[in-house]
């Protein structure tokens, strides 16, 4: 390894890097790090780039004693050139601790379902589907969206908006594909200032890497035309938000396809015994999953079953799961499933392994019914005043209290990681329920 690591110096010299970002993600999903010289490399790699434990959101460190330092170390395969600093290189870290892995990382929470997976002879392919919006803040410090043109009452596909902003969609092209994402294709999405950009899938742990990747890009691309890179998942009350979408399936150990069975009857959705049983997982907790794949009081402004000013919402607001079918938490299509509760304030590393964890429970529990497809758009079911499936948490206290009350899938995840998580969230839901609201005083200051 040290004559391949002196390789890969050398390489990175001759690309004329002198220094290394060491990028690690915190509890809320937020990349952080530090500029270390080229030189050091070994060093970040063997022993990891130091920081105060306690400064970081989530690690549970001490502020003194041999478990106060939080080491990032480097993983040398991720090693590249950043377009947008020069001289520098992008490094992920894996948190280590006292000389272990850190058990409140995120990135190691996900290395430990993956290697559950990889005991059974797994694989987990990803597919993100990043949505975001572009904002910007205005003289008297509200925020609103980067393109004042960007007005149509149905934008999605929205053309004129692209040609209007086709200098900053060539700066994320170019960018990301500098970067070696194989992009799949860029769009405006169903709400005025939102975009999606779509990559190729990967294996659950370099997924969960790129989008990290893809989001610091991003940030940087945006500022550069003056906008923000929001992850907010609801920005705008009247339209739709922002999700992260999952796209899911499973290969054996010969690269079979392991979820989907083309022979399946109709009733099966193109699933096999185990794709169904991984939704079922899915769906068995899905209450306790909305904590972290939804982690923010935001979050749930986003999962309501409202109105949108384009007519149309794609809320996954129900427990159900259907083929090609938009309006159920769970879609099934072309023998995978897409998981449609996430959004891009979580933190993916742990909205990854949560959602491993859930899919390996209800594999591991075959006796349970099968789930039943959903032929049906449920939000006109709705509106015709039929009954309903069972819905997801209507917000954050609520969700908190659905992961605090599944041990199963909390002792999956890693205890040490979930304490340290609900402690926060409840503090920002307290934070939240303490806040006097605009609307609140438009409402009532003046009632009797």
């Amino acid at each position: 390894m040290g004559d391949s690591l002196h390789d890969q110096m050398a390489a990175l010299r001759r690309q004329g890097i002198h220094s290394v970002l060491t990028q690690f993600t915190d509890i809320h999903g937020v990349a952080k790090g530090k500029l270390v010289p080229l030189a050091h490399l070994p060093d970040l790699v063997a022993t990891g780039a130091g920081f105060a434990g306690p400064s970081i959101w989530g690690t549970g460190l001490l502020r003194m004693g041999a478990r106060s330092e939080y080491y990032g170390r480097v993983q040398p395969h991720s090693l590249q050139a950043l377009p947008f600093m020069p001289g520098v290189a992008h490094a992920v870290c894996d948190g280590f601790a006292g000389g272990e892995p850190l058990d409140t990382c995120s990135r190691q929470v996900l290395k430990r379902q993956v290697a559950r997976l990889a005991e059974r002879g797994l694989t987990l392919w990803v597919g993100i589907e990043p949505e975001f919006f572009l904002l910007k803040q205005g003289a008297d410090g509200r925020w609103q969206v980067g393109d004042a043109l960007d007005t149509l009452a149905k934008p999605s596909y929205d053309l004129k908006a692209m040609h209007r902003n086709q200098v900053l969609l060539e700066d994320f092209r170019a960018t990301l594909t500098q970067l070696g994402f194989a992009l799949e294709q860029i769009d405006h999405e169903d709400a005025t200032g939102q975009y999606e950009i779509n990559y190729r899938h990967d294996d659950a742990l370099a997924a969960a890497d790129r989008y990290q990747l893809f989001k610091l890009a991003a940030h940087a691309v945006a500022e550069r035309h003056g906008l923000v890179f929001s992850c907010m998942p609801k920005p705008l009350a009247g339209a739709p938000g922002s999700g992260l979408h999952f796209h899911l399936s499973l290969t054996d150990a010969q690269g079979r396809a392991v979820m989907a069975d083309p022979v399946a009857p109709a009733s099966a959705m193109g699933l096999s015994a185990d794709g169904l049983r991984f939704a079922n997982g899915l769906l068995m907790h899905a209450d306790a999953l909305a904590a972290i794949c939804a982690p923010t009081v935001n979050s749930y402004k986003r999962l309501a079953a409202s109105h949108s000013a384009s007519g149309t919402t794609w809320s996954p607001v129900w427990k159900a799961v259907g083929h090609n079918n938009r309006t159920c938490l769970v879609r099934s299509v072309a023998g995978r499933l897409e998981w449609r509760l996430p959004d891009p304030s979580c933190n993916i590393y742990a909205a990854l392994a949560a959602t491993l964890a859930a899919g390996l429970d209800g594999m591991d529990h075959p006796a349970l019914p099968m789930p039943q497809a959903c032929d049906e758009d449920l939000y006109q079911r709705l509106a015709a005043g039929q009954p309903m499936p069972a819905r997801l948490p209507r917000d954050l206290h609520a969700a908190l209290d659905a992961l605090e009350a599944d041990a199963p899938l909390r002792h999956a995840v890693g205890d040490a990681f979930c304490q340290q998580f609900l402690a926060l969230k409840r503090e920002e839901w307290s934070s939240y329920a303490q806040h006097v609201s605009a609307w609140e005083l438009a409402r009532y200051a003046d009632g009797s």
